[in-house]
């Protein structure tokens, strides 16, 4: 995919999978592997050993990345597709159930 259509910072709602109708904010985008980090969603528990970060370890729960299609980008409180266009020469993403431009 050469362009991505979810970006760090965008609120999300998840359509998919054992957190579906979930919404968050994204923290990280993986465009290489189509994955995104969403906050408060799809949690994991790990186990992680003393180090001089952690110098106790122990438990450490925090979010795992799920696939960019398991997503959906909230505009104006709804969740909508999102599409592209040229606008004034700038290639812009904008929301396909209005018609409006995103950024």
């Amino acid at each position: 995919m050469s362009t991505m259509k979810i970006k760090k910072g965008d609120t999300v709602k998840v359509i998919a999978g054992k957190d579906n109708n979930t919404e968050g904010k994204v923290l990280s985008v993986d465009a290489k592997n189509g994955k995104v980090v969403v906050e408060g969603v799809n949690m994991i528990t790990k186990h992680t050993k003393p180090s001089q970060a952690n110098p106790n370890g122990g438990i450490v729960h925090k979010e795992a990345p799920i696939d960019i299609s398991n997503v959906m980008l909230v505009f104006k409180g709804k969740a909508t597709r999102v599409g592209f266009k040229v606008e004034n020469g700038k290639k812009v993403r904008f929301a396909k159930s209005t018609g409006e431009v995103i950024d």
